[in-house]
């Protein structure tokens, strides 16, 4: 199964939710990350915090939904809509849900306000990939239906 984390810019939220659903996944679901208008580089503090977790960082960079190496199965947009973010909208048949988490690179303040920005986007994707990894996903890959609402009601419950 092949999950994307979708954003604009594929510089924080959709990095962290790549790295760390790929450190956590189980065999048969992998991720990727992408964006609909990248911004080129990774969030340095996104480096950081994947690196503090250890989290593996390697190749991973801000690239565009353009030139995925395989077609997704699942794509998680990962964009704040409360906070009047337009989240892209992936074309194609695949199993869509939105996992919103507030966009920490749009952060101010002290160094520990902006840490504590980001480590926050972490725990909540983080707590959404252990909740659907705990998901009997045997069953649930060959139920798309029950699969989408699963998704859905992760993105909703889980903060």
């Amino acid at each position: 199964m092949n999950v994307l984390f979708l954003c604009t810019g594929n510089s924080c939220r959709s990095i962290l939710g790549e790295a760390t659903f790929n450190h956590l996944a189980p065999d048969g679901w992998r991720a990727m990350s992408a964006g609909s208008r990248p911004t080129g580089t990774v969030h340095p503090r996104s480096l950081a915090l994947l690196q503090r977790e250890g989290i593996s960082t390697d190749g991973l960079h801000s690239k565009s939904w353009d030139g995925l190496p395989v077609t997704p199965d699942v794509v998680i947009t990962v964009c704040a809509s409360a906070a009047g973010e337009t989240c892209p909208a992936y074309l194609g048949p695949v199993l869509r849900t939105h996992w919103g988490v507030e966009d920490p690179a749009h952060v101010t303040g002290t160094d520990e306000v902006v840490d504590a920005a980001f480590v926050t986007a972490y725990r909540i994707l983080r707590a959404r990939i252990e909740a659907l990894f705990a998901l009997p996903l045997d069953t649930l890959a060959d139920d798309r239906g029950r699969l989408q609402q699963a998704m859905d009601r992760i993105g909703t419950e889980i903060s």
